[in-house]
């Protein structure tokens, strides 16, 4: 399983972490994520065929980008 934690400058509230669990979640082999308004970041654990290629399309998609290190 692989692991991820980004900040993602576009959270404001928990309404926003929602969405990006909902949508998220719906990637096969996504596992779990997890979110922080506060500290504006999420943490995403995924198996094959997920890749984090697609997860952060998918935040792109959505209005959510990820801020990559």
């Amino acid at each position: 399983m692989e692991e991820k934690t980004v900040k993602v400058p576009n959270i404001s509230c928990g309404h926003c972490v929602a969405t990006i669990k909902r949508e998220l979640s719906d990637i096969n082999g996504v596992e779990s994520v997890e979110g922080d308004a506060q500290s504006k970041r999420i943490t995403v654990r995924w198996r094959g065929p997920a890749d984090w290629s697609e997860i952060s399309e998918t935040l792109d998609e959505i209005g959510y980008p990820a801020e990559e290190k």
